[in-house]
């Protein structure tokens, strides 16, 4: 599949210096007096310029880039249709504040949700400014609409870094850990994770699990909500067993819990529908969205059910920036992007390129896992050799040695094991193939060579 996409920047890995090279190992010393130590960075590398595949460093290296800002920048981060509504807008006006004086472009996007979330019902929409926002929310329209309180969330899941999302995320370190105490009612349940689940174990077998913990430590009639991401992102990119999702929406259902789909990462053609919730014929009651919505800028929303949205009383729901009229204006623009070009598919056709290589890959290497994913939301599970345990450590290898060779990868999961391939969605092929060539020559020569480290379980 080639496309008709037109870029300003070559489409090339190039390592022109050391990584990190001199200008940005100057900015990390200027960062180290300016910047709090508590702001991480996945490389040591400082952005210059970004456009289709790759980021140009201040050095000028040319990167590969397999991360996409975290799966955000999936029309590419400089779009040329993003660029010009940004431009355009900015020339207009920066701010009301849609609380104050409401304009055209928050509407639009909503118009724009209520067409392309799951289902047919009347739907409602508010704007936010981050996957936390519109998580939290979410939870908030489900508690003030069913009268509950209690909230289900699952192993491994990541929803954020508010009080409440923090509460609901799995992980601790980095996420929670001596950040507490956190927000009461949030309920984890055992996720699907068909790679570390007991063998045979169906995604229907998995809810009723999940249904029968509910009912038994909580009760069907006190949950307000179960909060779910149809592919969990920073857990791992784990995709549960299929019937799974399907089953908890259809408990939800006969039990008047709200169904929210956490699609800040899945959404927006990212695994090759445009929400994840589709691969199944989910239709979630709210849809929680981020990342990808905007082409790079800030903006996050929940679309949903008009009787859940509506029930909310003026003024319960908003904020200053929420909805903003540049980020509108971007969304706007990404979507027709989005749209013209068929990102769906495209993120189909690089799932098409890159799950076989990988498979490849798991068959020599002993040290993959698993080789998971949909769409352009893919990843590898990297385990000790001869063995399910976590290896975060070849992980943390991997990731150094492919930005020394121009590639930027980020690695995730509850253990710190999991690479994962998150590209944008525009990326060429040659390019990809290129970043995934890559991959699979560190994986190979470092464990042919012994050049990992040592483990002692």
């Amino acid at each position: 599949m080639r496309s008709a996409f037109e870029f300003r920047l070559p489409q090339r890995r190039l390592v022109a210096t050391e990584l990190p090279g001199p200008r940005s190992r100057a900015l990390t010393a200027r960062r180290v007096a300016a910047v709090a130590a508590g702001v991480g960075s996945a490389v040591p590398v400082y952005a210059a310029d970004a456009d289709g595949g790759v980021v140009v460093d201040v050095d000028g290296n040319s990167l590969i880039d397999l991360g996409s800002g975290i799966a955000v920048t999936s029309v590419g981060a400089s779009d040329p249709a993003v660029a010009q509504a940004v431009s355009d807008q900015i020339r207009h006006f920066t701010h009301t504040c849609f609380m104050v004086t409401p304009y055209e472009g928050y509407v639009r996007v909503a118009e724009e949700l209520a067409a392309l979330t799951p289902g047919g019902h009347e739907k409602r929409s508010v704007l936010f400014n981050s996957g936390a926002e519109a998580v939290e929310n979410a939870v908030k329209v489900a508690r003030l609409a069913t009268g509950r309180m209690a909230v289900v969330v699952f192993d491994h899941a990541y929803h954020g870094r508010t009080n409440l999302t923090m509460a609901m995320t799995a992980k601790s370190m980095p996420y929670k850990a001596h950040f507490g105490p956190f927000a009461p009612e949030v309920y984890r349940m055992p996720m699907s994770y068909p790679y570390r689940d007991e063998p045979g174990l169906t995604g229907e077998r998995a809810a009723a699990r999940a249904v029968t913990a509910i009912e038994k430590q909580i009760g069907g009639d006190a949950v307000a909500a179960i909060v779910l991401e149809p592919v969990q992102g920073e857990g791992g990119v784990v995709v549960p067993a299929p019937g799974f999702v399907p089953a908890l929406a259809e408990w939800a259902r006969a039990n008047g819990v709200v169904f929210v789909a956490d699609e800040v990462q899945t959404g927006f053609a990212r695994t090759g529908d445009w929400f994840a919730s589709e691969h199944e014929g989910v239709v979630p009651d709210l849809v929680a969205m981020a990342k990808g919505i905007a082409g790079g800028l800030p903006l996050s929303a929940i679309t949903g059910r008009a009787e859940l949205l509506d029930a909310v009383h003026p003024g319960g729901l908003g904020g200053t920036f929420g909805g903003n009229p540049v980020a509108c204006a971007a969304a706007l623009a990404a979507i027709d992007t989005m749209r013209r070009h068929d990102l769906p598919a495209h993120a189909r056709h690089i799932e098409s390129l890159v799950v076989p290589r990988l498979r490849a890959l798991a068959d020599d290497v002993p040290a993959v896992g698993d080789v998971r994913g949909r769409g352009a939301m893919l990843a590898l599970e990297l385990v000790v050799p001869g063995s399910a345990d976590p290896y975060p450590e070849l992980a943390t290898v991997v990731q150094a040695a492919a930005l020394a060779q121009g590639v930027v990868v980020l690695t995730c999961g509850t253990h710190g094991n999991v690479i994962r391939v998150v590209p944008p969605l525009v990326i060429g092929d040659e390019l990809l193939l290129d970043g995934i060539g890559v991959l699979e020559s560190i994986l190979r020569a470092s464990l042919a060579s012994g050049d990992v480290p040592v483990v002692e379980r």
